[in-house]
């Protein structure tokens, strides 16, 4: 088991607060110091804060890219690697998405079109598609996309990126990658019903243990601790793929008949280890971060409709999808709008992030040039 992240919240008034953004950055080396003493890998650390449309309104956005840029600078001059400024509610700041990712190479961020209380934003889904579209055309391979997504319903301290973002005080959550316990708990069983019981005791055991130094890092240095998100980040390790844990209890591959309920198992699982819990706390199945889904993905055993149906039962949505390049606007407006569908209905936090390929159609492979990403063949959008 790894640390994927230690994610620091903040708040923000406006981009000169250079000291609270150094607080962050101090308080996140010290607690990787704290958890590498205790023998774990951390993996990265990083910052949110709240949307940026509060410390930065009432400016042009040729004012916004020169601030976001300042940030950048001032980021990696504290070797901040992973800044995410939060997210974009209204059209015409969706709008200046492509803008920011286009001009910086660490910042992240999202745009909300949708939540329980008012439903889906539709105009905001419309405008976050073409952000998708545009960001496509104006990076390399289309890689921007990594750097931004689209979400509804969900909540602050979501450590994972580009999803989070932060209100309140100053506090930290904790995401991890958990893939190898998930391997090590279907490896030992031979029934769904024997599986769920060996991972909810290796979860409980590891993650307790996890939960017992963030409470002393917090009241060492009176940061407020937001909890585990227990969502299982994936890995480029083929031999800890999320895929091919689900196949020891599987007769045949992912995506078959069983793919549903071994989903269905883990989220429920995940949700229920007794320590504080933030964020998705649910499976997470992004296609071009996980070399079995990947590989899965090039012999078409799945397809986007059955990611969606997944995560009716699991806990992050479409994740680094590849789709053509030549998608319109409204097909991809009408998954964003999918997503959010099942989000409000079943009052869970889901997004999406779509990656069209430039000049690629559905069934050619990818070529990106990522440590953070492994390459498989583009999926069709009908």
């Amino acid at each position: 088991m790894k640390i994927r992240t230690i994610t620091t919240g903040i708040s923000l008034q406006s981009l000169q607060e250079h000291e609270k953004i150094k607080q962050a950055a101090d308080f996140n080396q010290q607690a990787q110091i704290v958890f590498e003493k205790q023998g774990y890998e951390v993996q990265t650390t990083r910052i949110a804060t709240n949307t940026w449309e509060e410390y930065l309104q009432g400016l042009s956005t040729i004012e916004i890219i020169h601030e976001i840029k300042i940030l950048e600078q001032l980021c990696q001059s504290l070797n901040i690697s992973f800044f995410n400024i939060g997210y974009a509610s209204q059209p015409e700041t969706i709008e200046i998405i492509p803008d920011i990712n286009k001009n910086t190479s660490i910042i992240y961020c999202s745009s909300k079109i949708g939540d329980r209380e008012t439903g889906i934003n539709f105009k905001n889904a419309r405008e976050s598609a073409k952000a998708i579209k545009r960001i496509s055309q104006e990076s390399e391979n289309g890689y921007g996309n990594f750097r931004f997504c689209a979400w509804a319903n969900c909540q602050p301290d979501i450590p994972f990126f580009p999803t989070a973002y932060h209100t309140d005080n100053t506090s930290f959550a904790i995401g991890l990658e958990l893939c190898d316990l998930v391997m090590q708990a279907f490896s030992q069983a031979n029934n769904l019903i024997t599986a769920e019981q060996n991972l909810q005791l290796f979860l409980e055991l590891e993650l307790n243990k996890i939960a017992v130094i963030a409470d002393k890092i917090s009241n060492e240095f009176a940061v407020n601790y937001k909890g585990i998100d227990t969502s299982l980040a994936p890995s480029l390790d083929k031999k800890n793929s999320i895929v091919f844990a689900y196949e020891k209890l599987m007769s045949g591959k992912f995506g078959h008949s069983g793919t549903l309920a071994i989903s269905g198992m883990l989220t429920r699982v995940l949700k229920s280890v007794s320590v504080k819990i933030c964020g998705y706390s649910g499976l997470m199945l992004p296609v071009c971060e996980d070399v079995g889904l990947a590989t899965r993905a090039n012999e078409q055993t799945y397809d986007i409709t059955n990611l969606l149906l997944y995560s009716a039962v699991c806990g992050c949505g479409l994740d680094t999808v590849p789709i053509p390049g030549d998608i319109t606007i409204e097909k991809i407006s009408a998954l964003l709008i999918d997503m959010a569908t099942l989000a409000i209905k079943l009052d869970k936090p889901l997004s999406a992030r779509l990656f069209p390929i430039p000049n690629k159609k559905a069934g050619e492979m990818t070529t990106f040039n990522s440590p953070y990403l492994v390459d498989c063949k583009i999926f069709t959008v009908d």
